[in-house]
């Protein structure tokens, strides 16, 4: 199915996005952390041979218009009902244009996410009508799949690695896919991911940080 898959990527607006990395980034710069995720993450889809479209939910002006120079399109969150609501309305604006796709949701908070890996997870998302990858800390998930024909009956949030694979969803073991689980939310998640390889707008928000910070980040590698 190389090619084939569109992805729905739902972001949020800048000013809620990512709180808990206040902490480490301080309030000023995590907006700017935020998008870069979101910019580096859309970048790697991009990249993926297994992957024809991005489809962008969101609702913040600054976010649409970064995306979409990049490549994706970009649909508003008209829901406005959170991560599952943005996740569902992606994939019925995807089936407008393309009833026989298969969809992936995707978390926007892949900053070291690589095109290679991804594919990986979509080829083996292909054998099962509904599949899920867990991130990393082994609670969450990371990549929701659907085929063609099939609602996404999405379980975004907390513990939601145990609400896909008790809604029936496949979970996907794919080996070396460690940049598609590492989602970042806390300042610990930001270390790994650097650790793993960031794309360059990450890099260049978190070189803002400091000595301090990049020391612990290559104490990570």
């Amino acid at each position: 199915m190389t090619g084939g898959w569109a992805v729905v990527m739902p972001v949020k607006r800048l000013g809620g996005a990512k709180t808990r990395l206040a902490d480490t980034t301080g309030e000023e710069l995590r907006p700017a952390l935020a998008l870069a995720f979101a910019e580096d993450t859309l970048a790697a889809v991009l990249e993926c041979p297994a992957v024809s479209s991005v489809t962008v939910v969101t609702d913040d002006e600054v976010v649409g218009a970064a995306l979409s120079r990049l490549g994706a399109g970009v649909v508003p969150d008209s829901p406005r009902g959170g991560l599952n609501a943005a996740v569902e309305h992606g994939v019925g604006a995807v089936r407008v244009d393309r009833p026989g796709a298969p969809v992936a949701a995707l978390n926007a908070d892949l900053p070291a996410l690589r095109a290679a890996e991804l594919g990986r997870v979509l080829d083996e998302a292909e054998v099962a009508p509904r599949s899920f990858l867990a991130d990393a800390a082994g609670t969450g998930t990371t990549l929701l799949a659907v085929l063609p024909g099939v609602e996404p009956a999405p379980g975004f949030g907390p513990a939601s690695r145990m609400r896909h694979r008790a809604s029936g969803a496949v979970e996907l073991m794919p080996a070396d896919v460690e940049s598609v689980r590492q989602d970042v939310d806390t300042g610990e998640d930001l270390l790994v991911a650097i650790a793993l390889g960031v794309g360059p707008r990450t890099a260049r928000s978190t070189h803002r940080l400091g000595t301090g910070f990049r020391r612990s980040a290559a104490s990570h590698s």
